[in-house]
């Protein structure tokens, strides 16, 4: 039996968008302080205040965005976010005022929350129902790669060729996003709205109940991780390994890569349990690994561990979030998994670092994190083990209506 198609020009154009975006970002985050600071005479609040501006819009625009993809014409909506990407991205090239920066991270972050999300759910819509889990995995690994990439390339641009080449080269990129992303119409059937059937407005318009669940548990694993995106330099400086931060996340995301096949295809044939456990137990192990890194060969072995943990996790509740809604609700679904991790991220950035203040990185992630995590694949068990009773009692009764028509 042939194998459902995978790689269409319009899901490839969906991942390259959802790239180039998340590039843009990891790229800012990076380089932007440096900016902030060496050019414009700010301190480590000033710098921080640009990062807080970028989440508060994707943390307010993320659950309206979600009723607003399902509510217009996906492929249009996607036309003018990237065109309004490009012109914020353009014009870091010339407002260069504390305020102007602020305002326009603030608009990155809205429509960086419009975008990445029209993105994941058309490219979801598009995938074929037999192969969702593993495609929904490769969508992912966009993500990934730009975690890595971004910062270095950040980091490169803003220390050899100046803050001038930086805003260039991320315009250059806002034009790649447009291109990758509207390159191809996709079908109607993707794109065009469903018409409403509720009139006025509801809570429902702004998160996909079925999809809370494991948005919340996703957002929970964000959260442990949450603790290794913003601390690792830190850590690593406390340890006499700073200069090797890069590779620890080089590795991580080359183990996505080369693990994400097995686990996609696993999570397709066999079901998300199949997965989902194993990423638990390697995600723990990795942490606490983590957590007793004393040599480079530490930090890269942990890295790898972590590799596979996140990589089973990740696209899984993504997965499972988007599957568990109605094709009409993809837009809502894919928002309401984005803002918990929005939200879970922020969090871990600030209730991690009094855990990390008051009593050391190595207790944060050797024992927070991995309690953290153990307690999400327990709520995970019972929380399965609920949607498959439900399941089965609506099988039961469809059995049932079919016997009494009969």
């Amino acid at each position: 039996m042939q194998r459902e198609k995978l790689w269409a020009r319009e899901f490839l154009g969906m991942g390259g968008s959802n790239l180039f975006l998340f590039m843009s970002q990891y790229i800012m985050v990076a380089a932007l302080p440096i900016f902030i600071m060496d050019t414009l005479g700010g301190g480590d609040m000033e710098a921080g205040m640009a990062m807080t501006a970028f989440q508060i819009g994707a943390v307010v625009c993320r659950p309206f965005a979600g009723k607003l993809i399902d509510a217009v014409d996906k492929q249009r909506l996607m036309f003018f976010a990237t065109i309004a990407f490009f012109l914020v991205m353009l014009a870091f090239n010339w407002l260069h005022s504390l305020q102007a920066i602020y305002g326009l991270r603030l608009l990155h972050g809205c429509i960086f929350a419009i975008a990445t999300t029209a993105a994941a759910a058309m490219a979801a819509l598009i995938l074929p129902a037999s192969r969702k889990g593993e495609g929904i995995g490769y969508f992912a690994m966009s993500t990934n790669l730009a975690m890595v990439i971004g910062p270095l390339v950040g980091l490169l641009l803003i220390g050899n060729l100046g803050s001038s080449a930086l805003f260039l080269f991320v315009t250059g990129l806002a034009v790649l996003t447009f291109w990758a992303a509207n390159a191809k119409r996709l079908p109607d059937d993707v794109v065009k709205p469903v018409p409403r059937t509720k009139q006025g407005v509801h809570i429902t318009d702004f998160v996909e109940p079925r999809s809370l669940a494991p948005a919340l548990l996703g957002g929970l694993v964000f959260f442990a991780y949450g603790g290794i995106l913003t601390f690792i330099p830190l850590y690593a400086k406390s340890l006499g390994l700073q200069a090797e931060t890069s590779l620890f996340f080089m590795v991580f995301a080359f183990v996505i890569i080369l693990t994400r096949p097995i686990i996609g295809r696993l999570f397709d044939v066999k079901g998300p349990n199949y997965t989902v456990y194993p990423g638990f137990v390697f995600f723990a192990v990795g942490m606490l690994m983590f957590s007793q890194v004393e040599s480079v060969m530490g930090l890269l072995r942990s890295a790898t561990v972590l590799g596979i943990g996140f990589g089973a996790l990740s696209p899984a509740f993504q997965t499972l979030a988007v599957q568990r809604a109605a094709a009409s609700r993809a837009g809502v679904a894919t928002a309401t998994y984005f803002w918990s991790l929005d939200i879970s991220v922020g969090l871990a950035a600030t209730l991690l670092s009094i855990v990390a203040a008051h009593f050391g990185y190595a207790f944060m992630y050797g024992t927070v994190s991995t309690v953290i995590i153990c307690l999400t694949a327990v709520c995970y068990f019972f929380w399965s083990r609920q949607a498959l009773a439900k399941g089965q009692k609506g099988q039961k009764g469809q059995k049932g209506e079919k016997g009494q028509k009969m």
